[in-house]
């Protein structure tokens, strides 16, 4: 019997199930729209709403880069044994393909079939909770690092006056460090300039009255306000951490050396840090 895509998609966006499932209960019943529903209900495969409701803890990190673009993605699903399974690190592999492909933005209704149809087939609750996608130009190039079994996940881009220096070992072995200090560190801006003003204002107010109690002069407390503001945004900036490899020196610092040893300015201009199971 032939069946019209009309009538599957239909019996799809009705069960949840599985577009290969809908075809085949359409076909098993001639075509008969409420016993393919049925069937489908009976076989456990039009559940996927009713999983719908279970939390999604666990999950994946998955990253892609091609010359022009670099993703990041979130897939969750309920339990870490799913996260292992090679049809779900298959999905991700695909969802990621699919956005970098048709320079998607959002999530949408073709991600989402995406991830259904697994839901019908591995019967847990999945979600692809997030993707970030960065774009590389001629004069960038960007890291990733995906931590164990893709608990943690990094991207870091880095630009270059001379685009020629961006092939070398001294290049790819700084950058790969980068992403390792992200995944271990996980700032929270880039640099000082990200940092919203209302928040380096409330800060300066908070240490102000911590310091207001030593009965110090004005220029005084100026001072140790000052440098407890440094001290704090050098725990949440990026480039003004203590680098990974060593602590002794900033990550600006590492890489204006690194700039001054290739004979170029080198920035590093964008990261994306996702971790499962957290809004980070």
């Amino acid at each position: 019997m032939n069946i019209k895509a009309v009538d599957v998609k239909k019996l799809r966006d009705k069960t949840g199930a599985g577009m290969l499932d809908c075809k085949n209960a359409l076909v098993e019943t001639n075509g008969d729209f409420k016993l393919a529903e049925k069937k489908l209900k009976e076989l456990g495969l039009a559940a996927v709403a009713k999983r719908s409701g279970r939390a999604t803890n666990n999950g994946r990190v998955f990253s892609q880069i091609t010359s022009s673009k670099a993703a990041l993605l979130e897939l969750a699903c309920e339990t870490d044994f799913v996260a292992r399974n090679k049809d779900f690190i298959a999905l991700g592999d695909t969802l990621l393909h699919t956005i970098v492909k048709n320079n998607l933005t959002e999530i949408n209704s073709e991600l989402e079939n995406l991830v259904n149809d697994l839901i019908s087939t591995i019967k847990e609750n999945m979600t692809l909770k997030r993707f970030s996608v960065m774009n590389i130009a001629d004069d960038e190039t960007v890291a990733d690092y995906i931590h164990g079994e893709g608990a943690i996940g990094v991207l870091v881009k880095l630009k270059a006056q001379d685009a020629s220096v961006l092939a070398s070992d001294r290049i790819k072995e700084f950058l790969f460090d980068c992403a390792l200090h992200i995944a271990a560190f996980n700032p929270l801006y880039l640099s000082e300039d990200a940092v919203d003003s209302a928040y380096l204002a409330e800060q300066k107010e908070i240490f102000t009255n911590q310091v207001a109690a030593l009965d110090k002069p004005a220029n005084v407390v100026e001072n140790i306000v000052k440098g407890k503001l440094n001290k704090h945004l050098a725990e949440i900036c990026f480039l003004k951490q203590g680098f990974v490899k060593d602590d002794k020196s900033s990550v600006a610092a590492v890489l204006k050396s690194l700039s001054n040893e290739l004979g170029t300015k080198l920035e590093i201009v964008e990261y994306a840090y996702f971790r499962v199971g957290s809004e980070d």
